[in-house]
């Protein structure tokens, strides 16, 4: 699905003059690839960092230490913080941000499968939790279907 929807949201962020960046976990730059596959994606897509280690996501993202500290790196304020810090050191209009369990071991005592993706718009920023199945390859897939898809919903577009 995501192919299709990585072009339509390239189009429509074109059409209304806006740009995306992402900060991205679990995912390790899927989405940013996926966006970017898309032909016209420069005139969208404003970048990405890969914030793989808690300090990456302090320091390039600003996602709050004592937060990771605490609660670890797989919850919906983090996903939040991830698109937020793209969106801000990026410099572009709307943010996405990923992390989760991808397995093949949970990660911060959320069980493999769990993943929260985050869109941050200008006004609003929205996390969402899904429950993902299959081997890593398959959960980190499908997480970058759901930030998407969580995009085409910001945008109030169809995900179909």
């Amino acid at each position: 699905m995501s192919d299709r929807l990585a072009a339509r949201l390239v189009h429509e962020l074109g059409t209304r003059g806006l740009t995306v960046a992402t900060g991205e976990s679990l995912t390790g730059g899927l989405v940013c690839a996926e966006l970017v596959s898309v032909p016209g994606a420069s005139e969208v897509v404003a970048g990405g960092v890969v914030a793989y280690t808690h300090q990456v996501k302090v320091s390039l993202l600003g996602v709050d230490a004592a937060l990771l500290e605490r609660e670890g790196a797989v919850n919906a304020a983090t996903a939040e913080q991830l698109a937020l810090g793209a969106r801000d050191e990026v410099g572009a209009h709307i943010g996405l941000g990923t992390t989760g369990a991808a397995g093949p071991d949970p990660s911060d005592g959320q069980p493999v499968g769990t993943v929260y993706v985050a869109v941050a718009g200008e006004d609003v920023t929205v996390a969402r939790r899904l429950e993902l199945s299959g081997d890593r390859a398959q959960i980190r897939a499908d997480a970058v279907d759901g930030v998407l898809a969580l995009l085409a919903e910001h945008l109030a577009l169809p995900t179909r």
